[in-house]
C-alpha cells in the first residue's frame, strides 16, 4: 500500500520522517524519492533487514540514518539524534517477507525450520520456550488472546502432549492433527497458533503500545501518523488508542473507516489481503 501510505502521510518535501519498522527498506525508498532536503531515519530490530535496506537506500544517503532499535524506543532514539519532533511517522506492523520467506528464522509453517520466530536474534525468548516448556494452561490463554484460536485448549494440550517438538514443520503437523478435514480452507489450521506465538516472542503487543503512547510526543503540530496492521488484534489497539488520544486532544483521526489496498495490489500480492491502514495527526502545541 505504497501509494496510500504516501497519500496519507502528505510529505513536505523538506521534512523530517520516521519509518518506524523500515525493514529492507521498500517504504523508505519511496518517501525518500519524494523528499528534497527532508531526512528520514529509519528503524528496525533485526540486524539482517537493515543490512539489506543499508544497500538499497544507498543513493538517498547522507539524508538516511538507520538505527537498529525497536519503535517501542522512538523517543529515546529521537533525542539521542537530535531529532524530535518530527513531520511524520510509519510503522508497518507485523512479520516482513524477508523473515517469512527464510525458513532458518522459523516464522513459517510451510517449511521445517527452528522454534524460534525472533525478529531481534539477540532477545532471550524463542517460540521453542513456549512450544516444549510453558505450561498448558499458559499456552492455551496466549493461543486464545494473541491468536483469536478458538481450538486453544485442544491445540495447547496436543503440544504438551507431543514434546519435545523438533522444528516449525512438526508443530504446523502437531495443530493440524487437532482439526477434521474440511476440504480447502482459507486458512492453515496453524495460522494462529504460529502468529501468538510470533507476537509473544517479539513482545509485540507491549512494543506496539508503548509506540503508540509515544506518537503524540514524536510528532511536530500537524505531523502525521500512518500506521499498517495485518491482523484484528493490532488493528483493535491502533483503533482504540487513536480515539482515546483524540478524546485527549492530542490527535485528530483522519480514517474514519480503515483503508484497504486495492484489489489490483491484492491480485499482485496476495500477502496484502489482510493490510489495513488508519492514520492520525498531531493537534495542538508540540
Amino acid at each position: 500500500m505504497v501509494e496510500e501510505v504516501l497519500e496519507w502521510l502528505d510529505l513536505n518535501p523538506e521534512g523530517l520522517y520516521v519509518d518506524a519498522t523500515v525493514g529492507t527498506g521498500g517504504h523508505a525508498a519511496a518517501i525518500l524519492a519524494r523528499l528534497t532536503t527532508g531526512r528520514l531515519i529509519g528503524l528496525d530490530k533485526d540486524p539482517m533487514a537493515l543490512s539489506i535496506a543499508q544497500e538499497r537506500l544507498r543513493e538517498f544517503q547522507p539524508r538516511l540514518q538507520l538505527v537498529r532499535s525497536s519503535y517501542a524506543h522512538l523517543p529515546d532514539v529521537l533525542e539521542q539524534l537530535g531529532a524530535s519532533p518530527v513531520d511524520g511517522l510509519l510503522a508497518d506492523l507485523g512479520v516482513s517477507t524477508l523473515q517469512l520467506d527464510a525458513p532458518e528464522r522459523g516464522f513459517s509453517f510451510q517449511a521445517a525450520g527452528p522454534l524460534d520466530m525472533r525478529m531481534d536474534p539477540d532477545s532471550p525468548v524463542t517460540a521453542d520456550d513456549w512450544v516444549n516448556r510453558a505450561r498448558e494452561q499458559d499456552l492455551a490463554e496466549l493461543l486464545a488472546r494473541c491468536g483469536d484460536e478458538r481450538h486453544a485448549k485442544k491445540i495447547a494440550r496436543a503440544i504438551v502432549r507431543s514434546r519435545p517438538l523438533r522444528d516449525t514443520l512438526h508443530l504446523a503437523q502437531v495443530v493440524t492433527g487437532t482439526r477434521k478435514p474440511k476440504g480447502r480452507q482459507k486458512l492453515h489450521p496453524a495460522t494462529r497458533t504460529f502468529l501468538a506465538l510470533r507476537i509473544a516472542v517479539n513482545r509485540e503487543q507491549e512494543e506496539l503500545e508503548q509506540f503508540l503512547l509515544r506518537v503524540p510526543v514524536a510528532l511536530k503540530s500537524g505531523g502525521r501518523v500512518v500506521i499498517l496492521s495485518y491482523h484484528s488484534l493490532e488493528d483493535r489497539l491502533v483503533k482504540h488508542t487513536f480515539r482515546e488520544q483524540a478524546a485527549a486532544g492530542t490527535l485528530r483521526v483522519l480514517t474514519r473507516k480503515v483503508v484497504r489496498p486495492r484489489p489490483e495490489e491484492v491480485a499482485a500480492n496476495p500477502r496484502a489481503r489482510s493490510a489495513r491502514l488508519r492514520a492520525a495527526e498531531k493537534q495542538g502545541m508540540e
